[in-house]
């Protein structure tokens, strides 16, 4: 952002501190104004023609802009991607096992991201793969939703599950 002796332009559009326009100024009348009032003069929009620039404590904008950075930051959810590994052989207490850590990320807010790996010659019954995601969704329902289906991707079958909105 240009202020004060930074501004190149040679005619502003000048707005006071008050937000009343003043109509448009050459740069020098601009900063003299500026001046008297002890303020700085901030170009806020360099696209427009003429130029706008603004009468302004600059240090205090400065510091009520990073104050809403940081407000902004800090209510904002980084959303993870935890990943769940199953197989399609997977026996019924490993299942439950994989089911039980899943629903603990989706609870935490966590989205899930389930791969199934075909090894050797399985990979001729995608469709087997195919069941063991179904249930593995239909087993979540209640917690998440299926973001992405099961799609087929090298030699491994990927589901992407996120956590239902709770407003």
């Amino acid at each position: 952002m240009y202020v004060n002796e930074g501004i190149r332009a040679r005619e502003l559009r000048l707005i006071d501190h008050n937000g009343d326009q003043l109509g448009v100024k050459t740069r020098n009348e601009a900063l003299e104004i500026a001046a008297r009032v002890n303020l700085d003069l901030v170009l806020v929009a360099p696209q427009a023609k003429p130029p706008v620039a603004r009468i302004m404590d600059y240090g205090k904008f400065k510091f009520e802009q990073q104050k809403k950075d940081r407000e902004i930051r800090k209510n904002q959810k980084v959303i993870v991607m935890k990943e769940v590994r199953l197989s399609p052989t997977i026996d019924e207490h490993d299942f439950q096992t994989k089911l039980r850590n899943a629903i603990k990320f989706l609870e935490k807010g966590d989205k899930v991201k389930c791969s199934l790996r075909f090894k050797g010659r399985a990979i001729t019954h995608k469709e087997i793969g195919q069941r063991v995601l179904d249930r593995f969704a239909e087993a979540c329902a209640e917690v998440s939703t299926v973001e992405q289906k099961p799609k087929m991707e090298g030699r491994s079958m990927f589901l992407v599950l996120q956590p239902k909105n709770e407003k």
